[in-house]
């Protein structure tokens, strides 16, 4: 099958790159991906499985626990932009 899409300029002097650095030809390489985005979309975001979800969160929270406890009003708009203005 033959399809044609639009890129930017930036899009495709970017998938040109990418070919030249795998050695391969651009049309074998942009191929490559479009097979690799169809192959897994369980693995896309968005469709993450409950247990995906808590394994990502899970692994963010790893190595907080020796962070400090901060009350709730640190976290306003004007402690983030304090002394600027």
């Amino acid at each position: 099958m033959t399809i044609q899409i639009e890129l930017s300029p930036e899009s495709e002097a970017r998938l040109v790159a990418e070919a030249r650095a795998r050695g391969m030809a651009l049309e074998k390489y942009a191929g490559s991906l479009l097979q690799e985005a169809l192959a897994s979309p369980a693995n896309r975001p968005g469709n993450l499985t409950v247990e995906k979800f808590h394994a990502m969160l899970d692994a963010l929270a790893r190595g907080s626990e020796g962070l400090p406890t901060l009350p709730t009003e640190s976290f306003t708009r004007e402690s983030f932009y304090e002394g600027r203005g």
